[in-house]
């Protein structure tokens, strides 16, 4: 066995670490791989605006002259800052079912984190907070939604043979977009604008939703971003992410809750592009683009990835205006396929909320650690 550091500059090492999933999940037609131009993003610390703050390491694992495992360890320093913690995080771990190989990769993560300073390691957990993150442990006979992780059930066994114990749990779930809402609901939400002075505008253009983006970020760091999981988001990475949202999104999927001019809420859902993805192989070009777009018209899937309000308008009716505005979205006959991804399993409030509109919490992805 045989550990090599992924030098970012060398194009056949920076190939093996692409192509490593496609074999891996060559007969899961579930999976969807990362968009090409994403997964060479993160390898470019030109580019990637992560590397302006953190840094990471990439290793692979080699039997003979076959890769046969993958693992990038990080170093996110606004994380730890924040948190007042000194922890590392695994990501982008992909193994063939041998526990060899898995420990041996495992290890050099940590023996990397270990060499800086850090005394923990978790993961799998991303460059961004807003990356989806941990393993999947319930729902394999389902495809993920755009951006959150996919594996083989094999995995956990792997994770928790090389030392890890569970950390956490995100559940997702499908929405009927068919579910009766009762039309208390949205009286009680226009009771909640009326009397807090809120707000939620129609987004016909994605230039009016460009606008919004620094303000956005203000209000994910300022308050939905200090979760004990989640990190501020820089300047630059928000313009990245909301750039890679714009390129997929529906504006009129997009809410905002509005006090005066201010956001104190977001709704995120978009159409989900994913059968494209896999048919071509997450590859833009030179003709995946055209089958992309089409996709984004034609598709009946939803993926609403990414929810909240200030915790001051939780108690005062926020929830039931999200909610209401929720319905709204995904009513109306064209999604027959509606995903809320990755909520935290200690965030009740939204669990709850969630079931009244009828979810169906089907899938689990689960957070490790080690001590290093």
């Amino acid at each position: 066995m045989e550990i090599v550091r992924l030098d970012l500059e060398n194009r056949a090492q920076v190939k093996e670490w692409l192509e490593l999933p496609f074999r891996i999940y060559r007969d899961s037609p579930e999976w969807v791989p990362t968009m090409d131009s994403d997964a060479r993003l993160v390898l470019d610390r030109r580019r990637y605006p992560f590397y302006e703050h953190s840094e990471a390491a990439f290793f692979l694992a080699r039997a003979g002259d076959r890769v046969v495992g993958r693992v990038a360890a990080i170093d996110h320093r606004p994380f730890n800052t924040v948190h007042k913690e000194r922890t590392a995080f695994f990501y982008l771990f992909e193994s063939e079912n041998d526990r060899e190989v898995a420990g041996v990769l495992l290890n050099a993560a940590a023996a990397w984190a270990k060499e800086r300073g850090l005394e923990r390691l978790i993961g799998p957990k991303g460059f961004t907070s807003l990356d989806g993150m941990g393993l999947l442990v319930k729902g394999f006979e389902h495809r993920p939604a755009v951006g959150i992780p996919y594996n083989h059930p094999y995995y956990e066994d792997l994770v928790l043979a090389a030392g890890f114990d569970a950390l956490d749990d995100d559940v997702s779930g499908f929405l009927s977009s068919q579910a009766k809402v009762p039309a208390r609901l949205h009286e009680l939400a226009e009771r909640v604008k009326n009397r807090r002075g809120l707000s939620v505008p129609l987004f016909t253009r994605k230039s009016e939703l460009r606008t919004w983006i620094p303000r956005i970020r203000d209000l994910y760091n300022n308050s939905l971003g200090l979760n004990w999981d989640q990190a501020p988001v820089s300047e630059a990475e928000i313009k990245l992410l909301g750039e890679q949202l714009l390129a997929i999104a529906d504006p009129r999927l997009i809410k905002l809750v509005l006090k005066g001019d201010e956001p104190v809420g977001f709704i995120f859902a978009y159409p989900d592009p994913s059968a494209a993805i896999q048919r071509t192989k997450g590859r833009l070009w030179p003709f995946g683009w055209i089958d992309l777009l089409l996709e984004l018209r034609r598709t009946r899937w939803l993926n609403v990835n990414g929810m909240g309000i200030l915790p001051e308008y939780q108690g005062l009716g926020g929830t039931v205006l999200l909610m209401s505005e929720l319905a709204k979205a995904i009513s109306g006959g064209r999604w027959e396929h509606v995903e809320a991804v990755q909520i935290s399993v200690h965030n009740t409030k939204m669990q709850r909320a969630m079931e009244d509109l009828g979810i169906d919490f089907c899938k689990v992805h689960r957070l490790y650690q080690r001590p290093l």
